[in-house]
């Protein structure tokens, strides 16, 4: 046996035995010649004898990663069908006990919609907090009213400009998080009564803002992959009267799925010839598993129709509040419905952040992040695979911290998330993702938590929940009231 063969079958060994588990990153080349004392091109073939076996798999300037070894390769769900024509919104108390569910820490949070806490630099944040607050003067809390920090909408622009767009801070009004930055376009542009189109499945809570403010939507399929359909969008936008496209264009929530930059370049000059104005909720292009980060829509926006909308949320500070939209063409507009609703947003974290980004280190932390949320998708893909029955489907997302599954069919995701909730397990069903309740048999499961001791055992109960409902599925589906 040649000395790359002994090497990869020690590491084999050491991904059987589970001390390098799915997702570990592996030595690099240099590390592993000066351990091993071999030659470069001895641990490049066999990491590359590895890679050839689908047993490690290469990150362009990352190295290279243990991947998730299915007992059988799991196929993704397919583009989605929901029913056509407009749809009236009644958002009832059932999302809201998935909510309450997770604020329990004795339940595994595989339902949650936020990552785990300690992923985050609370303890500098929390430093920057203590020392915007000691630097406050009675001025600065009128200088942050709408459209806010003036030091903090010039770092936001710096940011858009290193992803290729050029967004003008006077052009950024911070929020209290992106569901206020949701809001505030929405009414900008929109009446009670009018249309939005919104891909489907779409998260919840946008479908919660349209009710509050009396809107119908138009749900557009899309893919698990690529994102929603621009061909039945064209349709849509050709026989409906549609004020606004509200979409997850990087990483979507519940499916995760990314839109291919071409297809991006075709949704803006689409809505461009309708002049329809773009409401992005882009809270996880900071979250890509790649090298690069996806092309930002703002870099397309060449007349103001893009309003774009991000917070820290997901990716710095859970609990801060602080989002922001560059809101283009409909920057005043936004400014004074900001002014006029929530008047402003907290001024000492406004700071905090301000003092937080140019301390420097974010970038760093969005290393850090990224590589985790990695190796999380993979061992959640791992245990899915190994427990779950044959037939179901998921979604491989390249960024973000969800996975989309589609069970087989029989299985009703109510009925298992009402089971599993008395298992101290919480799910996020399917249904919740439709204004007309639809994906009766989807899960969205969170793996933005560091694994603990709970969480393979919580799928492996997931699965004989699913294994016995499909066991006695002649037994009616119970009609859970959503």
């Amino acid at each position: 046996m040649s000395r790359y063969q002994e090497l990869a079958a020690a590491t084999e060994k050491l991904i059987a035995d589970r001390l390098l588990r799915p997702g570990d990153r592996l030595p690099s080349i240099r590390q592993a010649c000066q351990t091993n004392k071999i030659s470069p091109i001895t641990v490049s073939s066999a990491y590359q004898l590895l890679e050839s076996r689908g047993l490690i798999e290469a990150r362009p300037k990352s190295g290279y990663f243990v991947r998730a070894r299915l007992g059988r390769r799991l196929s993704e769900p397919a583009m989605s069908q929901p029913g056509s024509g407009s749809t009236g919104l009644a958002v009832s108390d059932f999302i809201f006990r998935i909510l309450d569910s997770i604020k329990d820490s004795a339940v595994v949070p595989f339902g949650s919609s936020f990552p785990a806490p300690e992923l985050f630099p609370l303890d500098r944040l929390g430093r920057a907090l203590a020392s915007a607050a000691r630097q406050l003067s009675p001025q600065d809390t009128l200088a942050d009213l709408p459209p806010g920090n003036a030091e903090l909408r010039r770092l936001l622009a710096l940011r858009y400009q290193s992803h290729g767009a050029t967004v003008s801070p006077d052009e950024i009004i911070i929020t209290a998080g992106a569901m206020e930055g949701l809001n505030l376009c929405l009414q900008a542009v929109t009446q009670p009564g009018d249309l939005i189109a919104v891909e489907s499945p779409t998260f919840y809570a946008t479908l919660q803002a349209a009710e509050r403010l009396g809107l119908k939507v138009v749900e557009i399929p899309s893919h698990p992959r690529d994102g929603l359909s621009l061909e039945a969008l064209a349709e849509v936008l050709a026989q409906h009267p549609v004020k606004a496209c509200l979409s997850m264009l990087n990483f979507s929530n519940p499916t995760g799925s990314l839109m291919p930059d071409e297809r991006k370049k075709a949704l803006i000059e689409l809505l461009r010839q309708h002049q329809v104005p773009l409401i992005e909720d882009d809270v996880y292009a900071e979250l890509h598993f790649g090298p690069t980060p996806p092309l930002c829509s703002k870099a397309l926006d060449s007349d103001g129709l893009v309003m774009h909308v991000s917070s820290f949320s997901k990716c710095l500070a859970p609990g801060y509040r602080i989002g922001w939209v560059a809101a283009g063409r409909h920057v005043e507009l936004i400014r004074r419905q900001k002014l006029t609703t929530s008047l402003a947003t907290s001024a000492p974290i406004q700071a905090a952040l301000a003092i937080y980004l140019k301390q420097g280190g974010y970038d760093k932390h969005l290393r850090q992040l990224r590589s985790k949320l990695a190796a999380q998708e993979a061992r959640l893909i791992e245990w899915v695979a190994r427990y779950f029955p044959a037939g179901t489907r998921v979604s491989r997302p390249q960024g973000g911290y969800f996975l989309w599954l589609e069970l087989p069919a029989g299985c009703d995701a109510l009925t298992v998330h009402e089971q599993a909730l008395a298992h101290d397990i919480s799910t996020a069903p399917g249904p919740i993702f439709s204004a007309k309740r639809e994906y009766r048999h989807f899960l969205r499961l969170n793996f933005g938590h560091p694994e603990d001791a709970r969480q393979e055992a919580a799928i492996e109960q997931l699965g004989q929940l699913i294994d016995h409902q499909l066991a006695n599925s002649s037994v009616p589906i119970k009609n859970t009231t959503i």
